[in-house]
This record gives C-alpha cells, sequence and structure tokens, in this order.
C-alpha cells in the first residue's frame, strides 16, 4: 500500500540528530543559534526566533503586537484546529472565515467582511501552499501574521498598475510576522516545533524583548533543530522532485471529471500537497484506490471546520472541500514506479 503521507527524512538527516545525540547536546543551544540563521537566509527576514511549537510561536506573536484579551482573531475554517483551539485558550475569541472554493484560501473581501465583525487581527493560513493575494489583503490595514508551514519557500511578485513585476518575496515577508511550523506534514520538518520569522527590524527588536527572557522549555532543542537543518539545505531538491511529481498528476487530471485547487506553479506555491476536490463521493473514491494500493486522506481533516460543528454549518464552502477534497500520495521518497502507479489511477478514477 502506497502510504498517503511520508516525512521525507534520508541519511542526511539522520546523520544530523545521531550527531548531536552523541554529542550529548540535545537541549536549546548553537544548532538552535545555527538554525536561526539558515531561516534568516533562506526567507531573508530581519530576526527569528525558534520555538517548541507553533502555538508558542503564537503567544509570543500575539504579545509583540499588543494584541488584548477578548480581542477577536481572524482564522480560516481550513486552518488547522491548533489555531482555533490556542486562541480561546489565551482568552480571544477566533472568528472563522469562510474560503473561496476555487482556493481553499480566504480572500480579501472575506477578511473585509471580518473586521466589519470587530476582526483585530488575521492569522492567515496559506492552505496547501497555495499563496493569497498578499497585496490586496495587507491594503486592509489589519495587523498580520502569516502561517507559511506548508507555503515556505514560495515566493509573491508585487506589481505596479499596469501589472508589471517589481519585486519579488519570499512568502513570510509581508505580515507583521510569521510562523513557520516544523510538524510531521508541514514542508519543512524537525519533528515538531516552529520558527517565529520577524519580517523587519522594527518588528524584531519589539519581539527581542519577549523572545530574549524565553524559558528554554519554549525554545526549540538542538535534536530537532539538527533535523530542520538539513531539511531547509535540501529544500530546493525536495521541491524540485515534489513539483516533477505534481506535474505528472496535473496532467493525468486534465482528462478526468475531478478538479484542482486554483494555485499558480513554478515558485509562486510549494508542492507540499496534491489537493484534489472530487466530484464523486470520497468514500467510492477511496474504495476505488485502495483497491489499487494507494491510499488517499481527507485533504482537511484536522481543520478547524472538521471538529467544529458550528463552524461547518456557517462555512458552506470550507464544508464543501472538508468533504469533496482528498489527498494523493505526494513526496520526494516515491519510487518512479509508484508514481507510474499513481498517474495511471489518477486517469480512471470514478
Amino acid at each position: 500500500m502506497i502510504q498517503t503521507y511520508s516525512t521525507t527524512i534520508r541519511r542526511k538527516e539522520m546523520d544530523a540528530v545521531l550527531t548531536c545525540m552523541v554529542d550529548e547536546k540535545i537541549g536549546p543551544g548553537e544548532l538552535n543559534t545555527r538554525l536561526i540563521q539558515q531561516v534568516r537566509d533562506f526567507i531573508k527576514c530581519d530576526g527569528a526566533v525558534a520555538l517548541r511549537s507553533p502555538a508558542i510561536a503564537l503567544k509570543y506573536a500575539l504579545q509583540a503586537l499588543g494584541i488584548e484579551r477578548q480581542s477577536k482573531i481572524l482564522i480560516s475554517a481550513l486552518a488547522p484546529a491548533w489555531q482555533y483551539q490556542t486562541i480561546l485558550s489565551f482568552e480571544m475569541e477566533p472568528v472563522v472565515l469562510d474560503v473561496d472554493p476555487s482556493s481553499a484560501l480566504v480572500t480579501a473581501e472575506i477578511v473585509k467582511e471580518g473586521i466589519e465583525e470587530g476582526g483585530k487581527l488575521l492569522l492567515l493560513h496559506e492552505s496547501e501552499g497555495i499563496i493569497p493575494d498578499l497585496s490586496s489583503i495587507m491594503q486592509l490595514g489589519i495587523p498580520v501574521i502569516e502561517d507559511i508551514s506548508q507555503s515556505a519557500g514560495a515566493f509573491y511578485s508585487l506589481k505596479d498598475e499596469n501589472g508589471q513585476e517589481t519585486e519579488k518575496k519570499a512568502v513570510g515577508m509581508f505580515g507583521n510576522f510569521a510562523i513557520l511550523g516544523l510538524e510531521e506534514r508541514d514542508v519543512l520538518t524537525s519533528g515538531g516545533g516552529a520558527v517565529l520569522i520577524a519580517p523587519n527590524r522594527r518588528e524584531w527588536l519589539v519581539l527581542k524583548k519577549y523572545t530574549d527572557d524565553a524559558p528554554k522549555t519554549d525554545l526549540l532543542p538542538d535534536i530537532n533543530c539538527a533535523l530542520a537543518s538539513v531539511q531547509i539545505k535540501e529544500y530546493a531538491r525536495n521541491e524540485s522532485s515534489r513539483k516533477e511529481i505534481y506535474n505528472a498528476y496535473q496532467h493525468a487530471c486534465l482528462s478526468g471529471k475531478h478538479k484542482m485547487l486554483s494555485r499558480e506553479m513554478d515558485d509562486a506555491s510549494t508542492a507540499s500537497s496534491f489537493p484534489l476536490v472530487l466530484e464523486s463521493p470520497f468514500k467510492d473514491v477511496k474504495q476505488y484506490t485502495s483497491r489499487k494500493e494507494i491510499e488517499i486522506q481527507p485533504a482537511f481533516d484536522g481543520s478547524v471546520v472538521a471538529l467544529n460543528e458550528e463552524v461547518a454549518e456557517k462555512c458552506i464552502h470550507a464544508k464543501s472541500l472538508l468533504l469533496r477534497c482528498a489527498h494523493i500520495p505526494l513526496y520526494s521518497r516515491l519510487t518512479h514506479s509508484e508514481i507510474a502507479k499513481i498517474v495511471k489511477v489518477l486517469g480512471t478514477l470514478p
């Protein structure tokens, strides 16, 4: 059976972790500092801090922004459920937004409606590695924390009034802060953790006041940093492999009845996954792929809408994608024969 998910961990990653263990330096230390510098070079940001979880990263970002208790925080219905749960734990109110069904993203128009409901900050999840219209969203004037856990490595082009590109910046450089999750299924992984990114010096100086005194229990241990460090070094190769597979899948699906989410390719999105919006019942397609020894899973299982019935009733587009969108296996460890098998099955899905 070809599994839906597999972390891209090779000998280099294992050697780095083993070396860390042999040196008996597994707590936050030198490798934590080295990882931060790698992220700064990777994103071209001014400052960053490596922490034990995305929830801890969100805590420090909210502190640096001075967001008060009871404030309304805007999040996508397809964002991971930890965002909803963490906001509640901070005694703030999550305002859950529906998505554009073609991209699975919130749009400037949707965010504007959330602002009219009293939203004070947007936690912007860039689902499936797809990049929203960042220029339009930033023009709304609300503080933004980008979640680039699935989109890290992608770029967004700034354009003039004639539509000509004037500048290209890495995602994570548009909001007030950005959270780069390093969890198991993120585009980069350390086995768990997150890097909180401050794009510019102004934001970094404020954030640094809080993180300089952070307890060691909030900081990412070196043993995790060792894994993440190699992941960043190998990102270009791994992403190139994933995009080759993505393109093969995309071509196979063109003649079928099922749809792909709308995205720009090249470096304007990441191939962190291959989500397919099904026109047939999910269980029928899953039974068919299982007979072919290929496992598929709901793409948005574990999202806010999946765990909250009230949200599901309100956010009809997100609920539809929850029920109909499937993840097809896509990771660089797939062999040529496995890729060929999946391509063949994609062309014959019921």
